[in-house]
């Protein structure tokens, strides 16, 4: 049956007053809490792949994040093994013109080229894991962000220490050999504040404990790393954990039957024998936020602290085959001391210098070209690591007694 051309225009009409409804409908029931998911595009930047733990890391919370908000495909951007260069650069510039204004860059070496972008495209928000200039910059669009990753770390020492003091009733070693290793990158103040963490956890529960402390120079060398955790295993270390990115310290600990506590990720799968338990940061919370302030057309937080509280400090499950017996009861109940506030863990009535106290220690908060101390971080008895106050990435770069770098 034909229709008049007047009926087909009168039902046309009301198609299109249908759609404007519903188009405007749709606008006014956008999610309160993300905004306008239309109106974010972000590009994510990462120093290496989905081989790096680190960066799988950011690479699994980034699509966590864009999933839980409801961004599209055709909304982000992950570009990979970009190296800390003028390719960052020239990859945020790639990255905006293809229609990305929000970018975000997860390695310390990154932040003066996005830095410098940053200044060329004032209406592009930036943003930055691990870097420390945001603060001190004075630009409206560059943000940093970071967790508090030692409270993590304090709690992966306690199942550190928990197994030793298990290895050391059943006569595997005596309580003056419980030395545990570590495998560090670079001595930057973020592996010293991860470690030393790490190890003042440990020794909450095993008092005896000493640590050895060595670096690859690299943040990604699976060679480099097998060869220090190795290094350490044959110096006298009974525990490994590391902050490096590659599964070299733990495959040389499976393969040596040295227990292992890992970061960024559970390593289970491959070492089913040492591996104790893992702490990472969680960077969905951060992503969710950035996303949201974006759609929304709000101010980003020119340093973020992600913690406990918020999801960002997070622990893996733990491995019973390798944990001693409690360990889950023992974490449950520092964390709850950690959260309520009646545990700090740089609290300087735990750890000396050279044999004495701290009292008071000039960090280099607002770093310059020559990292000169410039800000108190000792107060009401601890040390006051990533402080909102402060900044947001850890300037710890205290060397406590009972950790020897074996490289000096």
């Amino acid at each position: 049956m034909k229709m008049s051309k007047k009926i087909i225009a009168v039902l046309l009409s009301v198609l299109f007053v249908a759609g404007v409804f519903a188009a405007c409908s749709s606008s006014s029931d956008k999610p309160e809490d993300g905004g306008d998911a239309g109106k974010v595009k972000i590009g994510f930047i990462c120093l290496h792949d989905e081989n790096s733990t680190y960066d799988l890391n950011f690479i699994n919370a980034a699509k966590e994040a864009v999933k839980t908000l409801g961004l599209t495909e055709d909304q982000y951007i992950i570009r990979t093994n970009v190296p800390e260069d003028q390719q960052c650069a020239d990859t945020a510039k790639e990255l905006i013109d293809s229609g990305c204004n929000l970018i975000f860059a997860d390695s310390f070496g990154h932040e003066s080229y996005m830095i410098d972008v940053a200044k060329e495209y004032p209406n592009v928000q930036f943003c930055h894991a691990t870097g420390t200039r945001a603060h001190t910059e004075g630009l409206d669009n560059y943000h940093n962000a970071f967790a508090s990753i030692y409270e993590g770390r304090y709690l992966a020492g306690v199942a550190a220490g928990m197994k030793l003091n298990q290895l050391i009733e059943e006569g595997k070693f005596t309580a003056e050999e419980a030395k545990m290793g570590y495998v560090g990158a670079h001595p930057y103040a973020e592996v010293k504040s991860g470690y030393t963490s790490f190890y003042l956890g440990a020794k909450s529960v095993c008092p005896t404990v000493t640590m050895e402390v060595t670096f690859t120079g690299e943040w990604y060398s699976e060679v480099k790393e097998k060869e220090a955790a190795n290094k350490l295993i044959n110096d006298g270390c009974v525990l490994i954990s590391q902050h490096a990115d590659s599964m070299g310290a733990p495959t040389a600990c499976e393969e040596a039957g040295i227990p292992n506590v890992s970061y960024n990720g559970s390593t289970v799968d491959a070492c089913p024998n040492t591996f104790i338990v893992s702490s990472a940061i969680n960077w969905a919370p951060y992503f969710e936020y950035i996303i949201t302030q974006t759609n929304k057309g709000e101010a980003i937080d020119k340093d973020w602290t992600g913690t406990l509280a918020t999801n960002s400090v997070v622990l893996s499950d733990i491995n019973e085959k390798a944990a001693a017996p409690g360990t889950a009861d023992k974490i449950a109940e520092v964390k709850k001391q950690l959260e309520d506030g009646t545990l700090h863990v740089f609290d300087t009535s735990t750890f000396t210098v050279k044999g004495e106290t701290l009292t008071s220690y000039m960090a280099d908060v607002d770093t310059d070209d020559k990292f000169t101390p410039d800000t108190e971080v000792i107060a009401d008895g601890y040390f006051h690591e990533s402080a909102k106050d402060m900044r947001s990435a850890p300037y710890f770069d205290v060397d406590i007694d009972g950790i020897t770098n074996i490289d000096q």
